[in-house]
């Protein structure tokens, strides 16, 4: 699936990389424009070429959800939001009340954030109940718990806590927020695709992985398309189960495409 030595291969290698990235904006002064405009090329990351998918997912902040939710309507894009994040310092009250807004405004999936301080501390039933009682107040939208991988420090860490995870109810693995300076690595990837593996094994229930931060390159991206299908197979091939949370990534996706066209 992900062969680059011919045309046809290479296309649908790249147009899969873009159909499972989610594009992102999070520095918290955004505009009504800047997210009309994040929304459009959500849509169509060409302009030139309505040919190339839309991406999976955009993630804003809860303020700029509604906007986006009617922007991308019935476009296939999802709504994606974040909560407690960078560091979830907020009571859980506050931050379930925040998921049932953003649900209200129409996100479609939430993004919360491990905490690595009960984790790490040892209290990790508080960290699952955390997890646990957000994927309650999520319902069927997909809840991503962000694990922030480069602070974990050990392969060990990281399985322990995409296990703890997805045993509390987490629709998706994501390995950082991208705001801490180590993100996504080929190291952290394989033990939480690992984890996912053994917990389908075990439980029947396939889990998403998203990996993000500092994915930059298209053969970046398909090297973990690679590693993924290796460790989980062809299902996990699809914006359900797979995504890369890498928006400078996209310029350099839809220029290959491009180059594989007029090749």
């Amino acid at each position: 699936m992900t062969d680059l030595s011919s045309p046809k291969r290479e296309t649908a290698a790249l147009e899969l990389a873009i159909r499972c990235l989610d594009l992102t904006s999070l520095e918290g002064t955004e505009t009504p424009e800047q997210v009309d405009t994040l929304c459009e090329r959500a849509v169509r990351p060409d302009p030139g070429d309505p040919n190339v998918p839309g991406v999976a997912a955009v993630v804003l902040y809860p303020p700029f959800v509604s906007i986006a939710a009617e922007r991308l309507k019935g476009t296939g894009v999802k709504v994606a939001t974040v909560i407690g994040f960078p560091v979830p310092t907020e009571p859980l009250a506050k931050r379930l009340a925040e998921i049932h807004a953003a649900l209200e405004a129409g996100a479609d999936e939430i993004d919360i954030v491990l905490n690595r301080q009960a984790f790490l501390s040892g209290r990790r039933d508080e960290a699952g109940e955390e997890i646990s009682r957000s994927k309650e107040a999520a319902g069927p939208a997909t809840l991503k718990v962000i694990l922030e991988t480069g602070e974990l420090a050990s392969e060990e860490r990281i399985r322990e806590a995409a296990m703890l995870a997805m045993s509390a109810g987490a629709d998706f693995l994501k390995s950082s927020t991208g705001k801490v300076g180590v993100g996504a690595t080929p190291e952290a990837a394989l033990a939480m695709m690992d984890a996912v593996r053994g917990f389908h094994e075990k439980s029947g229930r396939a889990v998403g992985v998203k990996l993000s931060g500092g994915i930059r390159t298209t053969d970046q991206a398909v090297g973990y398309i690679e590693m993924l299908e290796e460790k989980l197979g062809p299902d996990w091939l699809t914006p359900e189960r797979f995504r890369m949370g890498a928006s400078a990534l996209l310029d350099d996706l839809v220029a290959r495409l491009r180059a594989a066209g007029s090749g």
